[in-house]
């Protein structure tokens, strides 16, 4: 199997890194020139542009960063001479994976949706949680290319399946951040040590993987460097809430969060880590989760 490799962002770029560790020969574009240059510094080959890579590999990975520029490059790799089978490895939402996979398919290409969760750590470690949806023959010829990268667990073989399970766990991930966040900065400004509150919900049931790994990692340091964009996690949740209105279910809960990441995204910017979503709060109530410096907080 020959692999391409498009989109060398925070996410892209690990996982092709471990790619090419793994002893794959891996083809890679992005329309960054040094994350090409990096690439090619970690043995992987130059391509120059999306439909350079699918006239040269069979198998063409992709990273990107939003419905609209998934598009774009799956219709120019629907016209290589090559490729024959396109994994979609970023967070679209169904409608699109739809799209993509019906466009691929008029050209003989299979999809497979394969949304991913774990963060750049999880990226970096080969740790991340791949959501898989298509023909189940092609995700069992697609093993060794998961297993460098994370755990694959088949979705169905329904186009855009796993890009729907993805923005659930997005939207759970979301929520259990924000819920968090919310009641740090109450804690504390009663008078609570955050590090003590931390160790507390950590050991009770109100322990999360917020609480567990994303506070004290990037929050109480204050260092607010997790690797995951607000930017990124607002277009999730926009994604979720289209998607819940188009099946007519409720989505109260997510509608509040929402409000929540919007509020962040507008007061910090995109490129925030999306662990600043305690800062607007802090701002509110006038206190600082963590930190040595502040009694309060820790």
């Amino acid at each position: 199997m020959s692999v391409g490799f498009i989109g060398l962002g925070n996410m892209g770029l690990p996982m092709a890194t471990r790619l090419v560790d793994a002893g794959h020969g891996v083809v890679v574009f992005d329309v960054r020139a040094d994350s090409v240059e990096r690439m090619v510094e970690c043995g992987a080959v130059a391509g120059s542009s999306a439909r350079d890579v699918a006239d040269r590999t069979d198998t063409v990975l992709a990273s990107l960063p939003t419905p609209q520029v998934s598009e774009v490059v799956a219709a120019e790799v629907s016209g290589g001479s090559a490729v024959r089978r396109y994994v979609d490895l970023s967070t679209v939402g169904a409608q699109a994976a739809q799209r993509n996979s019906a466009v691929l398919a008029e050209h003989g290409i299979t999809a497979l949706d394969a949304p991913v969760s774990g963060g750049v750590h999880g990226a970096e470690a080969g740790t991340l949680a791949v959501m898989v949806s298509g023909p189940r023959a092609d995700f069992a010829a697609m093993e060794s290319v998961f297993a460098a990268i994370g755990r694959a667990i088949f979705v169905s073989e329904q186009p855009g399946a796993a890009q729907t399970m993805k923005l659930v766990n997005n939207l759970m991930a979301a929520t259990t951040l924000a819920a968090t966040a919310e009641v740090m900065v109450m804690g504390v400004k009663a008078g609570l040590d955050a590090h003590v509150m931390i160790d507390v919900l950590n050991a009770g049931s109100g322990g999360t993987h917020a609480s567990r790994d994303k506070f004290p990692r990037a929050v109480l340091p204050r260092t607010f460097d997790y690797g995951f964009a607000t930017g990124l996690m607002t277009k999730d949740i926009r994604l979720y809430l289209d998607e819940a209105r188009s099946l007519g279910v409720p989505s109260r809960v997510a509608e509040t969060v929402a409000a929540l990441w919007e509020t962040t995204l507008a007061e910090l910017g995109a490129d925030s880590d999306f662990t600043s979503i305690v800062k607007p709060m802090e701002d509110v109530a006038g206190v600082v989760v963590g930190g040595e410096e502040h009694g309060g907080g820790g």
